[in-house]
């Protein structure tokens, strides 16, 4: 009885395991990719992600009003009057009657020193005086019996002249002994320093006790506080537009005397002081082309003190209709400005804009914008083009709030 059994052999032992392995990989690539696909097909669809709601917006239109270009420049406070207070006289100091940076008025006494030197002075020129005045009441006298001596021919017409001329000499040593106690009376009266100005004092660069050379020791400043002046320097460009523009409305003068300035102090916001201009160079500095204007200003709380940096403006143009928004609401892309205008669609729109000058919280508007526009003033961060939102609407005031 033969065998049915197929004997293996070695060979085809690798090629049955080469087929089994290939299978093997076949099989495992065919189940990964039933998984992953049956994965992706039972997904539940909540869990795809949620649109992102409309932004919320404050819009508003454009403020139209009539408005002028102001030109801004930055300069120094300085004071109308300010003295270097020094003694007409020397001697020592004896007392400073004042608290450093007192308020006094014009004629109050700052200084004393030493009168009792000064005083022996005067008291010797007054009896000098009175010993002058003595003698030409004596030759006075002695000219009138020389008169009546001489008619009766019992002196000689000699000792008439002299008594003549002792005369003469007498008044002039009493008007010259005048002279001489009306100096020491002077010199007395230097002795009390006084307040040359009205103002403010600094404090004392001498104490008592110390000696005071006449006209050289510096003893304090003082420096006057109402008005007050502010000094800018502009270019002569802008000084040619201002002379331009006072020429053709002819409200000031070709040198800008009384054109209304204004000025703010470094934490002021917008202008709040109001004043005149009173000055310009009549020349321009050649190396920087420019001239100096100078404003004054009332300052009665004396909330403005010489050296103090202040921003000073000067309306540089007519009036005009202009369109005014928030500055806030224009934004910067680059070198171009632009603001977010809301359609009737309630959509987002980039819109370039040409901003001119600033008028408190307001930018004036020079071109891209019409008065019906929409502005977006709050909210601008969440925003762009094509972007759906949800506008609030605002009527602005005329700071550039609600």
């Amino acid at each position: 009885m033969m065998e049915s059994a197929t004997a293996i052999r070695p060979g085809n032992s690798a090629a049955l395991t080469g087929r089994a392995r290939f299978a093997g990989l076949c099989l495992l690539a065919a189940t990964l990719q039933l998984v992953l696909s049956g994965c992706g097909d039972s997904a539940p669809p909540g869990n795809a992600a949620p649109a992102m709601p409309p932004a919320n917006v404050k819009i508003a239109q454009p403020l139209s009003r009539e408005t002028s270009d102001w030109d801004e420049y930055t300069g120094r406070i300085e004071a109308v009057n300010a003295v270097d207070v020094r003694a007409r006289i020397g001697g020592y100091l004896e007392k400073v009657n004042f608290r450093a940076g007192d308020k006094v008025k014009k004629g109050d006494l700052l200084f004393l020193i030493d009168q009792k030197p000064l005083q022996a002075q005067l008291n010797f020129a007054n009896a000098e005086l009175e010993r002058a005045k003595t003698k030409r009441e004596l030759a006075i006298n002695d000219l009138a019996r020389a008169e009546n001596l001489f008619k009766a021919k019992a002196i000689s017409a000699e000792e008439y002249d002299a008594r003549s001329k002792g005369l003469r000499e007498a008044a002039a040593a009493v008007v010259s002994a005048e002279a001489s106690a009306y100096a020491a009376k002077l010199n007395l009266e230097y002795t009390e320093i006084r307040a040359p100005i009205s103002g403010r004092v600094g404090r004392e660069l001498l104490t008592v006790g110390n000696l005071v050379k006449a006209d050289d020791t510096l003893l304090t400043q003082m420096v006057s506080t109402d008005p007050i002046y502010v000094y800018v320097d502009a270019d002569e460009q802008s000084v040619l537009k201002y002379r331009r523009q006072a020429k053709r409305d002819g409200s000031v003068t070709a040198d800008l005397h009384g054109a209304a300035v204004e000025a703010a102090v470094a934490d002021e916001d917008g202008f709040p002081h109001q004043g005149k201009l009173d000055y310009i160079a009549p020349r321009a500095d050649a190396a920087t082309g420019t001239l100096t204007l100078r404003g004054v200003f009332p300052n009665p709380d004396e909330l403005l003190s010489p050296g103090f940096f202040a921003r000073l403006r000067l309306k540089g143009s007519a009036a005009y209709p202009a369109l005014l928004v928030p500055d806030r609401a224009i934004g910067a892309d680059q070198a171009q400005r632009f603001v977010w205008v809301v359609n009737a669609n309630n959509q987002a729109e980039y819109r370039p804009v040409k901003p001119g000058a600033r008028i408190g919280q307001l930018r004036v508007v020079r071109d891209g914008l019409k008065a019906e526009d929409w502005v977006v003033v709050e909210g601008l961060q969440k925003l762009r083009p094509g972007a759906t939102v949800n506008p609030e609407k605002i009527a602005l005031d005329g700071q550039g709030g609600q």
